[in-house]
């Protein structure tokens, strides 16, 4: 990222009466046409807000769902327009055509429609990118959660602006992801624990690789963990558990030595549901008809010994299902070891998605260095992928 130009690298004097692009991630969930939650709205304030300080105009771009190029209420970004004028009070111009056609586009803050409403948006159009970039003469990606994607509104439009000799650069959120990212993978102080959870092993191979080189201890939980205990020739009994995955978590564990920790014990039920019945078993007592569901108590002891001691964590995916009592009870007891560790000074970096949620459910995110704002950004930086997202911004002279 240091290579990079990020917005705090102009002044005031340098914005005032320009028109700048911002890309956010306001990919925010609904129900029933209502915003459900808006974390990602508000974290997008500051760069909104240090544009609009500076005398900027912004044009606001983000997608919403997968609509699949069909323009449709259900996905429109409006309701977001509104409670962002609420959010800063202050008027939002919504213009409901994705490109702006038809209109000046002379309000100070004006939100264009679902990006993800065109048909080249996914497909990184190039005709649909520098028609965005004609819109304006400096370009602000601020929508880390889509970092990793290669869209006409964010590698795109970053390519287009540069095109025409302006600039694309790293918002305030961005930056700031990428910063405390970059000290954790980079520049950790040891012990460097990484903490990995959530159901699948396939999405996390390169994860486990990469952070088995730099890391001093690995705590795997959720649902992963049955692929392993397979791997070891344990029985899963009804688990979730990867088959063709097997061989991976074979090889992964021959790889890692002793820095691999896999739960003890687990919590198990015959179905998963709110209040069913439920015991713990060690790790190697699994019956045929049992569901590991959680991390057990032995083992939420052990992974808050090894994080005690810790002065680095990264964060990504629960322990267990924690959204369904009493499967909680793992993910809730880990988020708040990390909190207690971050209150003592370490570096705590938490992935986007389930774990910021489950942060979040355990009343632990103040407590924490960094909640991420992108699952999918946070898990292809955490295995030292390209990011197109931040590839195509301005170099620094």
């Amino acid at each position: 990222m240091c290579d990079k130009k990020r917005l705090e690298d102009f002044d005031h004097g340098q914005l005032l009466g320009r028109t700048v692009l911002v890309r956010a991630d306001l990919n925010l969930p609904m129900q029933d046409g209502e915003i459900a939650d808006d974390h990602r709205l508000v974290a997008s304030l500051p760069t909104l807000s240090f544009l609009r300080e500076a005398g900027a105009r912004v044009i606001l771009l983000s997608h919403l769902g997968r609509p699949n190029a069909r323009p449709s209420r259900v996905y429109s970004l409006e309701p977001v327009a509104e409670r962002l004028a609420e959010l800063l009070s202050s008027d939002v111009e919504f213009v409901a055509d994705p490109i702006g056609r038809g209109q000046p586009l002379s309000a100070d803050l004006v939100m264009l429609e679902n990006t993800r409403f065109l048909s080249g948006e996914m497909d990184n159009a190039s005709d649909l990118a520098e028609s965005w970039a004609e819109l304006g003469e400096l370009f602000v990606n601020d929508a880390f959660g889509t970092a990793h994607r290669a869209h006409a509104s964010t590698a795109g439009l970053a390519d287009a602006m540069r095109a025409k000799g302006g600039e694309a650069v790293a918002g305030l959120l961005m930056a700031r992801e990428l910063h405390f990212f970059r000290r954790a993978m980079s520049e950790p102080k040891h012990p460097f624990v990484g903490i990995l959870g959530g159901a699948k092993i396939s999405g996390k191979i390169d994860v486990i690789s990469s952070l088995l080189q730099r890391v001093d201890r690995l705590l795997i939980g959720g649902a992963m963990a049955n692929t392993f205990f397979q791997a070891m020739g344990l029985s899963t009994g009804a688990s979730l558990v990867e088959d063709d995955f097997v061989p991976v978590a074979r090889d992964l564990l021959q790889k890692s030595g002793d820095k691999l920790l896999l739960p003890v014990d687990c919590i198990v039920a015959k179905e998963l549901r709110e209040g069913a019945p439920h015991r713990v078993v060690a790790s190697s007592a699994i019956r045929h008809d049992d569901m590991a569901l959680d991390i057990g108590p032995e083992t939420a002891t052990t992974f808050r010994n090894v994080i005690d001691s810790a002065q680095t964590i990264l964060w990504n995916g629960p322990m267990g299902v924690f959204e369904t009592p009493p499967f909680g009870v793992g993910t809730i007891d880990l988020a708040h070891s990390v909190a207690d560790v971050c209150d003592r000074g370490a570096l705590v970096v938490v992935g986007g998605g389930d774990s910021a949620r489950a942060a979040d459910l355990s009343g632990v995110t103040s407590r924490l260095t960094h909640v991420s704002s992108g699952g999918g950004a946070s898990l292809a930086f955490l295995a030292g992928k390209t990011l197109p997202g931040v590839h195509s911004l301005s170099d620094k002279e």
